[in-house]
């Protein structure tokens, strides 16, 4: 920053809300740039993400999200932007349709279908309750477990990491996250199919109802694959293990903030035919459940 210049530099979160916003390059076409979580290839929460601001942006004021759908047709290369392709399927009196599809490169890597309605009232209740785990406070972040990992590798096995993901593993981050029960990536045992973790933005957010949700649905990508492994003792950085999103979907049930701590209470009910199936459950910490999502993966052994 200059003297000519006193414009702050952006915070975290207020770079990965630019990167979800999108740029507008015609009617119903949008351009978003990627970001490099330490893998190459771009990560599904913020394809997800991009398309659901992109679908919002053609939405009617007053009509909010309450459910979407979307399938991972190939890969995405995050050196390279994306442009998402806006369908106005159906504006009617409570009810808009979006179709949106996500190319890069000339083909279709995600395309996704959101439901948006206007405010009602209705009957209201919810089953589950929230489950009866530590509080955020309690806890350790994803960096400060993801520095000890990185220190307790031999350095070869450290070294054999991408620079990039080693860097990303321990730097700070946009969103907070705090499992309740970590699980060590190159160590992880077998467990339960199981999983709750804390999310939160790491900063102040603005009042608008659609950032909260699209910094939802972004988050909404991480742990679900991970939950499904935990029975067979392997992760996503298992050497031979070759894992990846297969479809996403999510429900918006209440308002939110996001800048407040939300519980994902995650649970993976089947995996079979290298596949694995996961749900999750977002609550607040006074335990309103505010959205739900489910996403089949890929969790392919190649170990044999």
């Amino acid at each position: 920053m200059t003297e000519s210049d006193p414009t702050p530099p952006k915070t975290l979160i207020e770079e990965l809300m630019a990167i979800l916003q999108l740029e507008r390059i015609e009617e119903n076409i949008f351009r978003g740039r990627s970001q490099d979580l330490g893998w190459g290839r771009v990560f599904g929460g913020q394809v997800v993400g991009q398309a659901l601001s992109a679908a919002e942006q053609t939405v009617p004021e007053g009509r909010s999200v309450h459910s979407l759908h979307g399938y991972f047709l190939r890969p995405g290369d995050a050196k390279e932007s994306i442009v998402y392709l806006v369908d106005p399927i159906r504006d009617g009196k409570s009810f808009t349709t979006r179709r949106v599809v996500a190319v890069q490169n000339g083909k279709a890597i995600f395309n996704l279908a959101a439901s948006f309605q206007i405010a009602e009232d209705g009957f209201d209740h919810q089953s589950p309750t929230m489950p009866d785990v530590p509080g955020p406070d309690e806890l350790l972040s994803e960096q400060e477990l993801g520095r000890r990992y990185l220190e307790r590798l031999p350095e070869a096995v450290r070294n054999k990491l991408p620079k990039a993901l080693r860097e990303r593993v321990v730097a700070d981050k946009p969103i907070e996250v705090r499992p309740v029960a970590p699980v060590d990536p190159m160590n992880p045992g077998e467990r339960e199919p199981i999983r709750h973790v804390w999310f939160r933005a790491s900063g102040a957010l603005p009042d608008a109802r659609s950032t909260h949700q699209y910094l939802l649905a972004y988050a909404s990508d991480f742990h679900l694959l991970g939950t499904s492994m935990q029975p067979h003792s392997v992760t996503w950085l298992t050497p031979g293990m070759q894992v990846a999103s297969l479809d996403h979907a999510m429900w918006f049930h209440r308002p939110f903030r996001f800048d407040d701590w939300l519980l994902y209470d995650l649970e993976a009910p089947s995996a079979q035919g290298a596949r694995g199936l996961s749900q999750g459950r977002w609550f607040t910490r006074d335990g309103v459940l505010v959205a739900s999502t489910m996403q089949e993966g890929l969790i392919r052994d190649r170990r044999a």
